[in-house]
């Protein structure tokens, strides 16, 4: 058998035996079967169909959203007239604002949260007190801190300026309905906007497509490869950031250090006992969802240890654009949140879910060069 012959047998058996082999940029890497398959599953592409809003009857009215994506600049909501979601939602940061804790009349307790993709998520808010896009837009309309107003005074600013968009959606104008249900209404045509942010595709879309499809790619960097390789491995990250979205839409104690200028911040222990109280829930009286469609509010874990400083999963796209990171804005950098994870410390209360994963801090750096791969396209964004 020849030199060459031999080379290629040798290389086929390989490929048998690990599943196929894809090659990265300056490196080959062989992926697994269940590797494969972990990559596939974190791609865009296989982020399904936008989930049925049960609760909101016109979620997917093009009328409402269009009412919706106006409501959502307009600073006429806020008490001072300066205050608009956009304000710390903003379209050109992610629909978030880049500052450790939000910005509004007054300064709130937590980072904001970007929109993109939450109408695939049963729970919002860090704590999850809302179970809707719709019941979470109410909230910061009658926040002290954020737009300052009330649910009468928002009304009539709807009424004054949006009367016949808002009886077109509705089919009633906001001042011939009942208070409450013009105000759910106000918060529903934000939610049929806000549906229509979606995350934009990046580098490693474009690899994981390769990667299902058997196939090489040069999207991704030798050294982001290697990081990818620690996302869905040792580094244990699909425990929590899983699917094409990069989170599991869930609540987990990781041992983020309290700020201590700030109130004692529960995480989903207190939001779960908000969210079965809030009148705009999913089984509230102003929800267009039949109860046996809001299995998530029925069947929530409500109380327990392992709520206590439990936040949600933020999603990991785009996240290298979002510093600083986790619920109040207490780390600075990918470095630092990696480090964190790599060292696992202990909670200030409940009990953290981290054990240490001893990565060296080359490993550490592929972890941050991979993260920072996951920057969209620019391609998909809503504007004023």
């Amino acid at each position: 058998m020849s030199r060459t012959l031999a080379l290629v047998s040798t290389a086929a058996i390989l490929l048998v035996a690990t599943g196929g082999i894809l090659a990265s940029r300056g490196g080959t890497y062989d992926w697994t079967e269940q590797e494969r398959q972990r990559i596939a599953s974190l791609s865009l592409s296989s982020l399904p169909a936008l989930p049925p809003d049960p609760s909101n009857a016109v979620a997917d009215d093009p009328a409402a959203a269009a009412l919706g994506r106006d409501l959502f600049f307009d600073t006429r909501l806020s008490a001072n007239g300066e205050v608009a979601c956009a304000s710390c939602h903003l379209p050109d940061r992610q629909f978030q604002d880049g500052t450790p804790l939000g910005h509004g009349i007054g300064e709130t307790t937590r980072r904001t949260m970007p929109i993109a993709g939450t109408a695939y998520s049963p729970w919002l808010f860090w704590d999850g007190r809302a179970d809707s896009q719709w019941a979470q837009a109410l909230g910061p309309l009658e926040n002290p801190v954020e737009h300052g107003s009330n649910r009468k005074d928002v009304v009539e600013v709807v009424s004054a300026n949006y009367r016949d968009e808002f009886t077109k959606v509705f089919g009633q104008a906001p001042d011939e309905m009942p208070l409450d249900m013009a105000f759910a209404s106000v918060g529903k045509a934000i939610a049929a906007f806000e549906r229509t942010i979606l995350p934009e595709r990046s580098r490693f879309d474009a690899y994981a497509d390769a990667v299902a499809a058997g196939e090489g790619s040069d999207a991704l960097a030798e050294q982001e490869v290697e990081g990818l390789r620690l996302f869905i491995g040792k580094a244990e990250c699909l425990n929590c950031h899983n699917g094409p979205l990069l989170t599991d839409n869930d609540f987990h104690n990781t041992g983020v250090p309290a700020v201590r200028s700030l109130p004692t911040d529960t995480g989903r222990a207190e939001g779960a006992q908000t969210v079965q109280l809030d009148p705009f829930n999913c089984l509230g009286s102003f929800s267009d969802a039949a109860p046996e469609q809001c299995a998530e509010l029925t069947f929530m874990k409500a109380s327990g240890e392992e709520l206590v400083r439990a936040f949600k999963t933020p999603s990991l796209r785009q996240v290298a654009q979002r510093a600083p990171f986790m619920h109040a804005g207490q780390i600075v950098s990918l470095a630092e949140v990696v480090a964190h994870y790599n060292s696992a410390p202990h909670a200030s209360a409940g009990h953290s879910e981290l054990v240490p994963l001893n990565l060296t801090q080359e490993e550490q750096d592929a972890l941050v060069a991979f993260l920072q791969a996951l920057d969209g396209d620019g391609q998909q964004r809503a504007e004023p």
